[in-house]
């Protein structure tokens, strides 16, 4: 078992990637667990980071609880000095949590008297000023995260997101107020939390000059929190307090497949641009599929019979599309693609297709589970967010998985690119 430097519990796997490809490019060696690993599952190295990315985002808030504490006692049994808990930086919950009550667990477990509350991630767009969680200059709550049918957002100020679910009282440090010296800061939180058992502290965080000023006062503590903002300057510190740092090498031997399954504007941009390099593209088409004419199968054997050492499968098409085709059944469509997908990167990996890139969120988790990996060492990014990723279980593999909306329009041709070696020494 190697000395893990950092211990990370995403509330989804998406965040746990995004937050594990921002230490890895500052040469942390990063693992990622999709769930709490089994004691099978050793980590190799000093000075290493992991994250265990679990589905509590919107689940039943004691369950949610009771699964993050498992998580945090997993990576303080196996020797993590620092913890971090993960969520998205759109702060997503309700009244009732999740965040605050797995943060007040963390707290209470470890008798941690506060910590930082700081989703914003500046490069994508998110910051706090005056308290206030802002996306791409609107205020969280005036954004289409007010509509959300799981998280609907009723305030920007995350004091006020704070104040119902979690049990503690709150300190706002502003921007002018980061200007000060540290002493001088630290004099504010000492007056402010002397009376109290636990507390949080929300931090401006308004460019990158302010990550730099929260990890010099708060890199230290037993436990911090927020979005993946805060991942690269807290990679920095680890990197420069220990010599030995390594980008996993992220290129591999054999051929790649991409595998679209997502409709969003992105997403179609990326197939297009990828299609205009004139390599092999087949349309999984839900209408034939349902109809029995055309099967994964023969899908397959498109595949094989093509001479392009990459190649790209996909059922990704403009809204309207894909309503027709849910007259078959919405269900049914679902199931079939996912069914279909699921098979051609199972047999795709057992034929030398070595790079597999997924686009959209229930495709990667058809291909993730048909794979069977549920480890990973995280490698460099191809955009913000998006790492490719090396499996535990089979170290030839290199997999990239994208949320819909992620990535320039030249993604899958980057991937491809940055997944291409010519050796594996």
């Amino acid at each position: 078992m190697g000395k893990i430097i950092l211990g990370i519990v995403a509330d989804d796997f998406s965040g746990g990637s995004d937050a594990a490809s921002f230490l890895a490019k500052q040469g942390i060696k990063t693992y990622l667990y999709n769930g709490i690993p089994g004691e099978e599952h050793q980590v190799d190295g000093d000075n290493i980071a992991v994250v265990i990315a679990l589905k509590t985002r919107t689940e039943e808030k004691n369950k949610a609880v009771s699964e993050s504490l498992e998580a945090f006692r997993w990576l303080k049994d196996h020797g993590a000095t620092q913890l971090y808990s993960k969520y998205c930086s759109t702060f997503d919950s309700t009244k009732e949590g999740n965040i605050g009550p797995i943060i007040d667990g963390v707290l209470e477990l470890y008798n941690i008297h506060y910590t930082i509350l700081a989703p914003a991630l500046p490069v994508n767009g998110r910051i706090v000023k005056d308290g206030q969680l802002i996306v791409n200059g609107v205020p969280l709550n005036e954004t289409h995260m007010k509509h959300h049918p799981l998280t609907p957002m009723w305030d920007s100020d995350i004091a006020s997101l704070i104040e119902p679910q979690g049990k503690y009282p709150s300190l706002n440090i502003s921007h002018e107020q980061l200007e000060l010296s540290n002493d001088e800061i630290m004099s504010i939180i000492e007056d402010f939390g002397k009376d109290k058992a636990h507390f949080y502290i929300i931090p401006d965080y308004i460019e990158e000059k302010h990550a730099q000023k929260i990890i010099e006062l708060f890199g230290d503590l037993p436990l911090l929190t927020g979005g993946s903002g805060l991942m690269t300057e807290l990679g920095r510190k680890y990197s420069s307090e220990h010599s030995e740092t390594e980008i996993y090498r992220s290129s591999t031997t054999g051929k790649a497949i991409v595998l679209a399954g997502s409709c969003s504007v992105a997403t179609l941009q990326q197939i297009e641009e990828f299609q205009k390099l004139n390599k092999p593209s087949f349309r999984i088409d839900p209408f034939l599929l349902a109809d029995g004419t055309q099967t994964k199968e023969m899908l397959w054997e498109q595949i094989q019979a093509s001479e392009e050492d990459e190649v790209l499968v996909y059922s990704s098409d403009k809204p309207e599309n894909v309503k027709e085709a849910q007259k078959v059944g919405r269900e049914k469509v679902s199931q079939l693609l996912e069914q279909t997908t699921a098979f051609l990167a199972k047999n795709a990996v057992a034929n030398g297709y070595n790079r597999i890139i997924v686009a959209g969120g229930e495709t990667s988790g058809a291909v993730t589970k048909t794979l069977g990996y549920n480890s990973y060492l995280v490698g460099d990014s191809i955009d913000p967010g998006v790492p490719i990723m090396v499996p535990t279980q089979n170290q030839d593999i290199r997999l990239v998985l994208k949320s819909g909306n992620f990535g320039d329009k030249d993604f899958f041709v980057k991937a491809a690119n940055m997944t291409k070696g010519d050796s594996l020494d």
